[in-house]
């Protein structure tokens, strides 16, 4: 979901849909929409001189996208040999059993209800498929559920929906909490000045070359939107819908009601800490 229209780094050629890195392709999904804006991103990532790829995020169940994304991994000479989700949402999860069907492979999530095979995901876990390195975040607060996964080769990041290519993210209350998602995104800039991240590939929007600046815009976001909704209920605005009508005004009606998802994660999170 968004509420802003540009967000620091330039996207990279290709980013919707193309080559983004040495290691990562594109295959946008034919599901734009406010909430998804382009569409959805299915990331093939590979090893240049491996055989196998894994696919994050296979997308919503749409038959057309899915052999897409197999005919894009045979195009770039790769056999999928496994399927990871950033999160349970149905426009990055909803295709993955029938993906795993066309591909023969195993879906590995955090959520053990989205997994097929027996391993899970979970802190510290490392994917060495094909010789790729893909390091497990836990980036919980969009969902209870959301995982980044970290391209260290291409100094790179998959971000889901924790981060977005353009705009800002919803969290998604009550699954989605805010303190949770503010740790996740120190956690995010803590991989951009330690481990020298630079490259945001998102679930949705373009690629983001500026890993720092972006995380840092959306700490800023949220800490300016908690002190608009603190005020507003300052100001006698009591329920989600009041604040939402008061704070995001200026935004979209159509995305309102996500922002009253967020509204509640951040009425929880003023009540958790004493605030309001």
């Amino acid at each position: 979901m968004t509420y802003a229209n540009t967000l620091p780094g330039r996207p990279r050629e290709g980013a919707l849909g193309g080559r983004a890195t040495d290691r990562a392709l594109c295959v946008l999904a034919p599901n734009p929409s406010p909430m998804t804006l382009d569409g959805t991103n299915t990331w093939i990532v590979a090893e240049p001189d491996s055989e196998l790829a894994v696919v994050v995020d296979p997308g919503p169940l749409d038959e057309g996208h899915l052999r897409a994304v197999v005919a894009a991994a045979e195009q770039a000479g790769k056999r999928v040999a496994l399927t990871l989700l950033t999160h349970g949402h149905p426009d990055h999860s909803g295709g993955a059993a029938r993906f795993a069907e066309l591909t023969g492979t195993a879906v590995r999530a955090l959520d053990p209800a989205l997994r097929l095979g027996d391993e899970g995901l979970g802190a510290g876990d490392v994917i060495t498929t094909g010789g790729l390195e893909l390091r497990v975040v836990p980036t919980p607060g969009h969902t209870a559920d959301s995982l980044c996964f970290h391209l260290p080769a291409d100094a790179a990041v998959l971000t889901g929906d924790t981060v977005l290519g353009r705009g800002t993210t919803v969290v998604a209350h009550p699954d989605g909490r805010l303190g949770d998602y503010l740790d996740s995104l120190r956690r995010l800039r803590s991989l951009a000045v330690d481990e020298g991240v630079t490259t945001v590939l998102p679930g949705h929007g373009p690629v983001l070359t500026d890993a720092r600046g972006v995380v840092e815009y959306y700490l800023a976001h949220r800490a300016n939107r908690l002190a608009q909704v603190e005020t507003a209920v300052e100001n006698g605005y009591r329920t989600a819908p009041e604040v939402v009508a008061h704070v995001y005004a200026d935004v979209d009606r159509a995305l309102w009601p996500a922002a009253e998802l967020s509204v509640r994660a951040q009425l929880d999170y003023l009540t958790e800490h004493g605030l309001i």
